[in-house]
Parts: C-alpha cells; sequence; structure tokens
C-alpha cells in the first residue's frame, strides 16, 4: 500500500478489525519513510455481469430493473415486500454463482419467472403475459394450465 502522504511503498500493518457488520476489514498502518499512520478498508468487490440482450447489445446487470419488472407483475397483489425482496437477492446470488462475464436477458427473464411463480401465480401469469409476448387466448390458456397443474418438486413454493 502506498503512503498519500509521501508516496512511498513501504508501508507496515499495525492493526487489522473487522468491521462491525463483518463485510470490511480496517487496517491502521505506519508508513517506514515518514512515519505517519493511515487508514485503508478492505471489502469485496463483486463484479455483475454484463446482460445480452436479444438484439446483442449488452448493457450492465441492473437489479432495479427486476425489482421493477416484479413491481408490475405483483401490483395491487397481496405479496409483502420483504418476499419480493428476497426473490430478488436469490437472482443476483444465481447470477454471481455463475461467476460469468455474461450472462443472456431470457436466462434473468427465466429466473424472475421461477421466482414469480413461487409467489403469486397472477403476477406470474402478468409477467408471462409480457415476457412470453402472448398473441392470443390460446397463450394465455397455456399458461394458466401450467399454473392449475400441481407444481414439480423443483417449483414448489418456498416462503
Amino acid at each position: 500500500m502506498k503512503c498519500p502522504f509521501c508516496g512511498s511503498g513501504d508501508t507496515q500493518v499495525i492493526d487489522s478489525r473487522v468491521s462491525e457488520p463483518g463485510d470490511s476489514i480496517r487496517r491502521r498502518r505506519r508508513c517506514q519513510q515518514c512515519q505517519k499512520r493511515f487508514t485503508t478498508y478492505e471489502t469485496v468487490e463483486l463484479r455483475l455481469p454484463q446482460v445480452v440482450k436479444t438484439n446483442g447489445s449488452r448493457s450492465d446487470f441492473d437489479a432495479n430493473r427486476i425489482r421493477v419488472g416484479f413491481a408490475r407483475a405483483l401490483h395491487k397483489r397481496p405479496v409483502p415486500t420483504e418476499y419480493v425482496d428476497a426473490a430478488i437477492n436469490r437472482i443476483v446470488q444465481q447470477v454471481l454463482s455463475l461467476g460469468e462475464r455474461e450472462i443472456p436477458s431470457r436466462q434473468i427473464g427465466e429466473m424472475v419467472m421461477d421466482e414469480l411463480y413461487r409467489l403469486d401465480k397472477v403476477g406470474y401469469i402478468r409477467f408471462a403475459s409480457v415476457y412470453r409476448s402472448f398473441q392470443d387466448v390460446s397463450d394465455f390458456r397455456d399458461a394458466l394450465r401450467e399454473v392449475e397443474a400441481p407444481p414439480p418438486a423443483a417449483k414448489r413454493p418456498r416462503r
């Protein structure tokens, strides 16, 4: 670590402590050259992947866009905010666990569909109608049959 006072690269760690929430480390350092002390903080930097849209363009992953999708699908539905926040966190964790630099927007859409299926069937149908571009009533009928059928083990609701 370079000294902010004299620019020397020769510094010594005097003390290290984990922050209260446990998400960073505070280090007290002393410059061997000028003997001045300073504090540094070490945190984890999570790199979310780029989202590759269907037209081939790329954009930064944005959890707020997922939140907007949930809000539209669940508008005036009795789903607690905590459940929505937990679902969004699960999606972000899934995306991070993939370890990829890029992820197709379709894959994120499917993750959202899975979470909405668990949270609220009406919200799931609303989202599916836009996401899958329903063209006529038969598309809605197919989606309703999908929701009315007993869920497979992988799609059971978890709350």
